[in-house]
């Protein structure tokens, strides 16, 4: 099969990134155990986050953080991000889990 020729001014199509396998960079929103959109900030992702989570209460909303493989729980409640080390939490919170 032929590859199409690209002329100078088209940029290379990007590789479709793979749904089962966790990225390497950036954070990204978990909805329900699958990764969703990549964001470039934590703000970025925790908004998307936020936002979910208030308009769809009963998904599980989670931002995995590629660089220190680190998944962090959207909270319902108080519309918190938690992360490892808080102490102060809400009864039925989760804590964030690391990757091995």
């Amino acid at each position: 099969m032929k590859k199409p020729v690209l002329s100078i001014d088209e940029p290379e199509p990007k590789k479709a990134p793979r749904a089962d396998r966790p990225p390497t960079e950036g954070f990204v929103t978990i909805v329900d155990g699958h990764f969703k959109s990549e964001f470039d900030t934590v703000d970025a992702a925790e908004a998307s986050g936020r936002k979910l989570k208030s308009a769809y209460p009963m998904l599980q909303i989670e931002i995995y953080d590629a660089a220190n493989k680190v998944r962090t729980f959207v909270e319902l409640a108080s519309l918190t991000i938690t992360s490892p080390g808080v102490a102060a939490r809400s009864p039925g919170s989760h804590a964030a889990y690391f990757f091995s």
